[in-house]
């Protein structure tokens, strides 16, 4: 642990100040869980998207179509109520005589939502680090959440899901690229 752990007694100091007794039975455990919890979901703190994005050159020089993995799970926490919000994205690009391995696109998603978090700025550092690590000829990003400090509190509303893009590179200025993308990530499978 570092300067900036919170400690056991930090997370009884929590529990109390919301009236809670931590003391009691069914919460004995619970500051040690709250901060291997909180690790876990800030993880993407220790993470560098370059080491993530290894690319291929092998057999990636001659294909220029779109590749889009869709449905990767979003899990974060909003940096205004540290509330969750979570659902999925889709990220597409266009290779430049390389390629990334399909699992690293979710891996750069993971690394990114794993930090606190507002959900615009998510979507636009996972095609930031896209385009300038695989150096691609274009980049789209999708991601569609639900917020629990909108759902649980303020407005209340179950259900609502928000949705934010980034386009990068040509499928900024082809039409035909970014109809094409914006599709695949409509799509259900």
């Amino acid at each position: 642990m570092d300067d900036h752990d919170f400690s056991e007694k930090d997370w009884q100091r929590l529990l109390r100040h919301i009236g809670e007794d931590p003391s009691r039975q069914g919460l004995l455990e619970t500051p040690k869980r709250v901060d291997k919890a909180w690790q876990h979901w800030t993880s993407g703190y220790k993470q560098d998207p370059a080491d993530i994005l290894k690319v291929f050159e092998d057999g990636a020089e001659k294909y220029n179509e779109l590749i889009v993995v869709r449905g990767i799970p979003v899990y974060s926490h909003c940096e205004h109520h540290l509330a969750p919000f979570f659902g999925t994205a889709t990220v597409g690009y266009t290779p430049n005589g390389k390629i990334v391995g399909l699992s690293k696109l979710t891996r750069l998603v993971e690394c990114f939502a794993k930090r606190l978090q507002v959900q615009e700025r998510l979507t636009i550092q996972v095609a930031e680090a896209l385009m300038t690590h695989v150096e691609p000829l274009s980049v789209g990003v999708v991601i569609r959440c639900r917020h629990m400090c909108m759902e649980s509190r303020g407005i209340q509303t179950p259900g609502e899901e928000t949705v934010t893009s980034a386009l990068l590179g040509e499928m900024r200025t082809n039409l035909g690229l970014r109809t094409e993308f914006l599709s695949l990530a409509r799509e259900k499978g």
